[in-house]
């Protein structure tokens, strides 16, 4: 699994134990210019031997080179069968045993799978992610709200090209069709209202720093880093994240379904990150 991270340091190492729990050998992560405790968590993971780190000082979000690069890495440095390309708020459950497995039950001749994202909207309170976000919402979309698109993963190759987003990826110039799989990813993008602001603060001006991307590539960082500006984050925040009148008024009409899977599996796979550390 590839990661591409700047101040996760609320949810990486959920992340990383998660998937471990979950089938992935190894991990190759980008640390982005973090000044939060990403480093010390990447750290010590690093010298258990599941993290190879690269340091990525430039701050102009060029996703789609430092994830072509782990992604490359992982073919030709660590023999990786499949590789997927993540990021630190989306976690891949597969819908029986392990990823591995879920893998391992697609066709031969398929180089590539696509997987649907579903979003966890936040609801405000104290404690860890994963106890207060439990629920699913039934019509998820983009925080400008459009599709949700889905996210692909890929058999090692050590010619791959992933595309900014992680959304395609590309074998020789040609973008691979993928197949479904037996795998859904939960995506929890807003954390808490401090989490986000910062987010946007970071990736938008990154983007807006990059000259060699469309200004159609990272639309909706671009759109959200410009309501951050005129101070309208806020509003949209509370729009995709409800609170407490208009949770219930959601819950009664179906679009949000209580789902404690995360809930259920973080809090026993943390308590044993706890335990052994």
């Amino acid at each position: 699994m590839t990661l591409l991270v700047r101040d996760e340091e609320d949810i990486l190492e959920a992340n990383l134990a998660f998937h471990r729990s979950r089938g992935v050998d190894h991990f190759i992560v980008t640390d982005n210019l973090s000044t939060d405790r990403t480093p010390a968590i990447l750290a010590r993971w690093r010298d258990r031997g599941l993290v190879t780190v690269i340091e990525e000082r430039q701050d102009d979000y060029a996703q789609h080179a430092w994830v072509t690069r782990m992604a490359r890495m992982a073919a030709t440095d660590y023999g990786a069968d499949w590789v997927i390309n993540n990021d630190a708020d989306e976690f891949w459950w597969p819908a029986c045993g392990t990823l591995k497995e879920a893998f391992a039950s697609l066709p031969a001749s398929a180089q590539a799978t696509v997987v649907e994202r579903t979003n966890f909207p936040a609801l405000d309170g104290a404690g860890p992610f994963w106890d207060r976000l439990v629920w699913r919402d039934t019509q998820s979309r983009n925080p400008m709200g459009g599709p949700l698109i889905p996210k692909v993963a890929h058999r090692g190759d050590r010619s791959i090209e992933v595309e900014q987003g992680n959304h395609f990826v590309r074998q020789r110039g040609l973008r691979l069709v993928p197949v479904p799989a037996p795998i859904e990813i939960l995506h929890l993008p807003c954390r808490s209202w401090p989490q986000f602001e910062r987010k946007i603060q970071l990736g938008g001006a990154a983007y807006a720093r990059n000259t060699n991307l469309k200004p159609s590539i990272g639309k909706t960082w671009r759109d959200l880093h410009q309501r951050l500006l005129e101070g309208s984050l806020r509003r949209e925040y509370d729009r995709q994240n409800p609170v407490a009148m208009e949770h219930a008024a959601q819950v009664a009409s179906g679009r949000l379904v209580r789902d404690e899977r995360l809930r259920r599996a973080l809090s026993e796979i943390m308590q044993d990150e706890a335990g052994a550390a």
